[in-house]
């Protein structure tokens, strides 16, 4: 997963603006946690490839480095965001495999889909918490 560095600094700044701004931010966290959520679902339900043989289903697997492909949609349906407290947000893949499509295993490359999905998003995210920043300080300037 892509690191962010100064985390703690930034939490405690956050902090000391008041209960208005972190309460934008922790929204900004959540959306940000959803739409990255979203992405990695997408890549694994994209570009995914099976077939049938003797009229059973077959899963053909991706690449290694690709993300991996959608079989029963286990995967995709175990991801989930949860937001420990207010500046924090964590997606995560709870499917028992995921470490292993994701790291890869001493039998197997890796077929990473949380990685790539934070890194399409932070952009993002960075965004969305500047943007909850701003209208937050704004408001408080207001009242």
């Amino acid at each position: 997963m892509p690191k962010i560095t100064g985390i703690s600094a930034a939490t405690r700044r956050l902090q000391r603006m008041g209960p208005e701004v972190e309460r934008f931010v922790s929204g900004a966290l959540q959306t940000a946690g959803d739409e990255i959520k979203a992405e990695a679902q997408h890549l694994i339900t994209t570009n995914s490839a099976g077939g049938s043989s003797g009229g059973k289903h077959q899963h053909i697997p991706s690449r290694p480095g690709e993300p991996p492909n959608n079989f029963s949609g286990h995967l995709a349906s175990n991801i989930e965001v949860t937001q420990p407290d207010p500046l924090r947000v964590l997606v995560t893949s709870n499917a028992r495999y995921s470490s292993a499509l994701e790291h890869g295993t001493s039998r197997m490359l890796a077929r990473p889909f949380m990685s790539p999905a934070a890194r399409a998003k932070k952009k993002r995210a960075k965004e969305l918490v500047n943007k909850a920043v701003d209208i937050a300080l704004k408001r408080k300037g207001q009242a």
